[in-house]
Order: structure tokens, then C-alpha cells, then sequence
């Protein structure tokens, strides 16, 4: 058990180490293009008025701030899954594999894998993070089935792109562990924001 936590911890810092710095610069430059899109303040101000203008909105402006943390962690998610990943010359090898903590080399040895545990995790922060920042938008109803089923359907449909574009580029396996343990923490992430919905609309009724 003491292994598995461990493996655990030192796979979440380190994939939240090698991105960090390109996720916090491309999360700004996304936010700059939502910034011309639907606001006038950026344009013709040089490049450090501009700057001026995106920390405004950032410290005044709670859904800029939400929509800055949803792209950040998209962009972790992209980076671990598509763009740090190597070419595989056969990205169907391992179709059925990875659904237990276990894995065995073709000697039989068995060796320790948490993929599936990282697989399940990866999901929930995201899911979480769309509901608080898209929420009104998305969900028709409040409901906890609703919005577990909400968070299911989005995390399949993003995750099964995900491993599409890892066949059709080659970087990573298709993997249908990967597929089913991604929708299922968009599913636990979705309770997890209902938990924390409820709780915000009790302290506002107190």
C-alpha cells in the first residue's frame, strides 16, 4: 500500500512539474485571444498595456479566473496524454491492457503500475473545474444525477478523442482502460461538485 501511495504522489508531482511553466504561458495566450474576442480593452495599447488590461480582468473578474484555471488544467491534461508522449510504432498493442494496479513483463515478472489509479484522477479536478466555471451554461438541472451524467458524457466524448488522436498520431496506445477510468472520474467529479453546489447553497440560505 505504502508503494502505491508513493508511485502515486511522485507521478502526480512530476506531471504537474514538467508542464507547469507551458501550461501558465499558453493559458495566457488563450486568455488573450478571449480577451479580443469579446472585449475592446487589449487592442492598440502596446504590448505592455495589454498585459495591463489581462491583470485587471484576472484580479476583478471571477469567471476570467475560473475560464484561466479550466484552460491550465486542460492544458496539463494535453501535455500528459498528447504532447509529451513518443512515437509508438503500434499504438494498438495494448488494447485490453492496464486495468489493474499490477502488470506483468513478457519474463512474468510482475511490476507495479498506478496507471488506472492516475487515469481515474486525472479527470475529476477537470470536471470540477468545467462545472465551476461553465456551470449555468451546461447544466440544465442542479440534480445530482444530472450532473454526474453531465460529467460522464463530457469526459467520455473529451477522453475518447484524446485516445483517438493518440491512434491516428501515433504517440501513446489506444487504450480502452484509459477510455473507462478517465469517464469514470469525470462521473466521481461531478458528484464531488454536486457535494460542494449543496454546500454553497445552504451558506448562502443561512
Amino acid at each position: 500500500m505504502k508503494d502505491i501511495i508513493s508511485s502515486i504522489i511522485t507521478s502526480v508531482l512530476t506531471a504537474l512539474y514538467q508542464p507547469f511553466w507551458f501550461s501558465v504561458i499558453l493559458s495566457v495566450m488563450v486568455l488573450f485571444f478571449y480577451l479580443f474576442a469579446y472585449h475592446n480593452e487589449t487592442g492598440g495599447r502596446g504590448i505592455r498595456g495589454a498585459f495591463s488590461v489581462w491583470w485587471q480582468y484576472f484580479r476583478g473578474n471571477a469567471f476570467f479566473r475560473k475560464l484561466f484555471f479550466l484552460t491550465f488544467y486542460t492544458t496539463m491534461i494535453l501535455f500528459r496524454t498528447l504532447l509529451n508522449r513518443d512515437m509508438w510504432m503500434n499504438p494498438l498493442s495494448d488494447v485490453m491492457e492496464n486495468w489493474w494496479i499490477w502488470k506483468y513483463g513478457e519474463d512474468g515478472t510482475r511490476y507495479l503500475t498506478t496507471e488506472c489509479i492516475e487515469n481515474l484522477m486525472l479527470f475529476i479536478p477537470f470536471t470540477i473545474l468545467l462545472f465551476w466555471t461553465a456551470g449555468k451554461k451546461i447544466l440544465k438541472k442542479t440534480t445530482f444525477l444530472n450532473i454526474v451524467w453531465t460529467g460522464l458524457k463530457i469526459t467520455f466524448v473529451f477522453s475518447l478523442s484524446i485516445e483517438l488522436l493518440q491512434l491516428f498520431l501515433r504517440l501513446g496506445t489506444f487504450q480502452v482502460s484509459d477510455l473507462t477510468y478517465n469517464t469514470l472520474g469525470g462521473g466521481i467529479g461531478g458528484a464531488v461538485y454536486w457535494i460542494g453546489h449543496q454546500l454553497s447553497v445552504r451558506r448562502g440560505a443561512e
